[in-house]
């Protein structure tokens, strides 16, 4: 074979690497790490280079993820209340649960079994008074120094949802004004001393009253 002859140096059958059949393996190589089937090298007709069943596996998990957040729990003491659009659908019970992912729908757990304090005249300490709420003026002109705290449950999630911005701060200024319409009737010495009692059990139902007309959800349990 003369030097220079262009087959000089190579096997005979040799010749430059095939970027098509190369390229067919990496194909195929990398489709099985997705679980895919990619061509076999030598058929890569055509010179559509394709990635197997990756991106249709990607997507699929995608799907499976967005599926998994619409699961959610409601424990014991619990409702759950599910929103299609911003409107109530489904009220749900103990267990585990699953709504339609966002943004079609949305759930919230709410504790209905909770009970939940708020405080009028002041605030975690007596010591620590709110003289805008505590002091308050009796039938017969005097100024009384009235502190109490109020605790209630819900007896309706979806109203509590719905109808309440500040659950506490309602409960708080509904409590205010019905102790302070109740002491404005009453003399002193009924607000300090026999009639605390009564005023308490009066309170109340005031409270409950307004609560109720306003269909807030709330149920007070105990002044």
């Amino acid at each position: 074979m003369a030097l220079n002859d262009p087959q000089w140096g190579k096997r005979r059958g040799e010749g430059p690497p095939d970027l098509d059949e190369i390229w067919a393996r990496f194909n195929q190589k990398l489709a099985g790490m997705f679980g895919g089937k990619g061509r076999e090298p030598g058929n890569a007709g055509g010179g559509t280079r394709q990635f197997g069943n990756g991106p249709l596996l990607l997507v699929g998990l995608v799907v499976a993820v967005w599926i998994a957040s619409g699961f959610y729990i409601v424990d014991a003491a619990s409702k759950g209340v599910v929103f299609r659009f911003g409107k109530v659908v489904e009220m749900t019970d103990p267990g585990p649960r699953w709504h339609f992912p966002y943004p079609i729908e949305s759930a919230e757990v709410v504790n209905i079994s909770g009970v939940r304090t708020v405080e009028v005249g002041y605030r975690n300490d007596v010591r620590s008074k709110l003289p805008k709420e505590s002091l308050m003026l009796t039938d017969d002109e005097n100024i009384v120094d009235v502190q109490f705290a109020v605790q209630y449950v819900l007896k309706d999630a979806e109203a509590y949802l719905l109808k309440n911005r500040s659950p506490d701060d309602s409960v708080r200024q509904v409590a205010e004004s019905a102790i302070r319409e109740i002491v404005g009737k009453s003399k002193m010495d009924r607000v300090l001393y026999e009639g605390r009692a009564e005023i308490t059990a009066d309170a109340r139902k005031l409270m409950q009253s307004v609560l109720d007309r306003y269909q807030t959800g709330i149920s007070i349990n105990q002044v």
